[in-house]
């Protein structure tokens, strides 16, 4: 859309916040006419809203719920669910809706500029690692590229922002998704599939149809999880450009069409000459960092799109050498006592911390917090091999505890009845009674932080802070 396009055109924002703020200035900047409705009417809400009235922006708040009149367009935040009455009014007026995502698409090249491929990632766990590694890699074959999305980093900065861009790295959520009808990547992949946010979509099966939306027209290649059928599936089933290639991740021997690993190397059989009887070593196993089952995936994920973008074999190799993974992701804290302590307070739901469990042995494991509505009994009963002890704490911990009853009743359990802050640093303490040199303590909670800590990084943050108190007391 041009710039023109824009002029006098009525448009309603949904919701302040990081995502709705900047949408409504960039709007009002392109000459619509902007009207901002906001749920809340809090202090920080009245401030938000006095800026941008500041600017000839319309705000109405704790009104969320009527649809302003002459509104030709509803750009909503991610966090809007679709039951809002908002938007069955639009619906009913016959009014779209678009996210955030689906504006930055369409304002790419706005201004004349070629606008740059999007190599889009999504899946239930692993999307932020992914995305980062990817950014990494491309960055290694000399591309002008930048890590966006839900990454942080706002779409509509790299779309309109100064900067040209050869390539970006897109982490997107099934929220932004659902928003987003017209988007049409280079390339895309979904990571996996397991139950998450189903009190937003309404069901598994609409969370997982907002997930395929990724795929749809793409162009290069549409990249799924080999050891995840539903992700094949949803290849299957997309709408795509002619030509365009169904490539595989696994963590075995590759086939045709598929990334894989083989004596420690990752490897490639889908971009080479001869797939059928060729395979290019892209890195080892132990360039990828850390080198979890799970990391070791969302690394293979991440060549298969590079390398759907024309990015050599060296290139993968030095990207991945070259990551450094966020905080509270499978992150080593210390070792103390000849015992490893390990913060993945990212693994906020039962599928990322089944992959983290899987990733260690004999593990004590500091687990609970919100559940949001999920449940532990295949969790605990593949893990209980594994487990030395557990330590749970947070106000849905006896959910876990039940499932462990179930399937692990030889394990020791410690049960802390608290969920004040301190009590991360006694399940630390607990941890490290239960522990024995050689074990791992991991803190995978499986389960929200807020009833707790303000978010995931409070938390892991909390528990890195009485590892390091452990090792001055050990020291």
């Amino acid at each position: 859309m041009s710039n023109q396009d824009w002029q006098g055109k009525h448009v309603t924002v949904a919701g302040l916040g990081v995502s709705g703020i900047p949408a409504a200035r960039v709007l009002n900047g392109l000459g619509a006419v902007v009207t901002v409705v906001n749920d809340g009417d809090d202090e920080r809400s009245r401030a938000q809203a006095a800026e941008l009235e500041a600017q000839g922006i319309t705000v109405r708040l704790g009104d969320g719920a009527t649809l302003p009149e002459s509104t030709e367009l509803i750009v909503t935040t991610p966090g809007w669910q679709p039951d809002k009455p908002l938007f069955a009014a639009a619906d009913e007026a016959g009014v779209p809706v678009w996210g955030d995502v689906e504006l930055a698409w369409r304002l790419r090249g706005h201004d004349g500029r070629e606008p740059a491929p999007w190599l889009a990632v999504t899946g239930t766990n692993g999307k932020t690692t992914t995305v980062r590694m990817l950014a990494s890699i491309l960055e290694a074959a000399g591309l002008r590229t930048a890590a966006v999305g839900n990454i942080g980093v706002s779409l509509l900065d790299a779309v309109l922002g100064d900067e040209t861009y050869d390539v970006l790295a897109v982490e997107l959520s099934s929220y932004q998704l659902h928003w987003a009808p017209s988007l049409r990547a280079h390339s895309a992949v979904v990571l996996n599939l397991a139950p998450d946010h189903l009190d937003w979509h309404g069901s598994m099966e609409a969370y997982v149809a907002d997930k395929g939306r990724i795929y749809e027209g793409n162009r290069i290649a549409c990249v799924y999880n080999a050891a995840d059928k539903a992700t094949e599936d949803l290849v299957r089933q997309a709408d795509v450009e002619e030509g365009c290639r169904a490539i595989g991740f696994t963590l075995g021997t590759p086939g045709p069409s598929q990334l894989g690993v083989v004596d420690g190397i990752l490897v490639d059989r889908a971009f080479v000459t001869n797939r059928q009887k060729q395979a290019q070593e892209l890195a080892e196993v132990g360039d990828v960092n850390p080198p979890a089952p799970h990391n070791i995936a969302n690394a293979l994920a991440a060549a298969a799109l590079a390398r759907a973008f024309g990015v050599e074999p060296r290139a993968v190799r030095d990207g991945l050498r070259a990551f450094r993974p966020d905080a509270h992701r499978i992150e080593h804290v210390a070792d103390v006592a000849e015992v490893a302590y390990i913060d993945d307070s990212k693994a906020t739901n039962t599928h990322a911390a089944e992959a983290s469990l899987a990733a260690y042995d004999p593990i004590v494991w500091i687990a609970g917090g919100l559940a949001k509505g999920a449940t532990f009994d295949e969790l605990v009963s593949g893990a209980a091999k594994r487990l030395r002890g557990v330590v749970l704490m947070g106000r849905d911990r006896e959910l876990i505890h039940e499932a462990l009853t179930r399937h692990a009743p030889e394990v020791p359990v410690v049960d802390l009845d608290r969920t004040d802050t301190g009590a991360m640093s006694e399940a630390v303490r607990e941890a490290a009674r239960l522990a024995r040199p050689g074990d791992t303590v991991l803190m995978a909670p499986a389960c929200a932080s807020m009833d707790m800590f303000a978010n995931y990084n409070k938390r892991g943050e909390a528990f890195a802070d009485a590892v390091r108190a452990l090792a001055d007391e050990s020291a």
